[in-house]
């Protein structure tokens, strides 16, 4: 994990909790230079659709009032959809809130 990453994490862990099964992500940065040296437009550079985990809420709950524990843990790298999630600025950094079963996969760095 990144350094920037994990100052993230603990700045706006301390400030934003979120609700039920919601987590919040700060996607990656998107490339903008290719190895050769080649500065990459914005209008051809790709969505972004990777993210780090920055905050875990309890979880939904089941038909027994009970918390459901949610798949993914702060510092977990995700793939997220294209389209969706809610975007929030704090302290010029973007943020974005997305429900657990929107996220599509978590990333196994072994």
């Amino acid at each position: 994990m990144a350094a920037a990453a994990r100052a993230a994490i603990q700045t706006f862990s301390r400030k934003l909790t979120p609700m039920l099964d919601r987590v919040i992500v700060q996607k990656a940065e998107a490339v903008t230079r290719t190895k050769g040296g080649i500065v990459i437009p914005e209008k051809a550079q790709g969505k972004i659709l990777e993210g780090t985990i920055i905050a875990v809420g309890p979880g939904a709950r089941n038909e027994k009032g009970d918390h459901v524990p949610v798949g993914v843990a702060v510092g977990d790298s995700v793939i997220l959809p294209e389209y969706g999630g809610t975007k929030v600025e704090i302290d010029d950094n973007e943020l974005f809130i997305y429900r657990e079963h929107d996220i599509l996969a978590k990333i196994n760095k072994e």
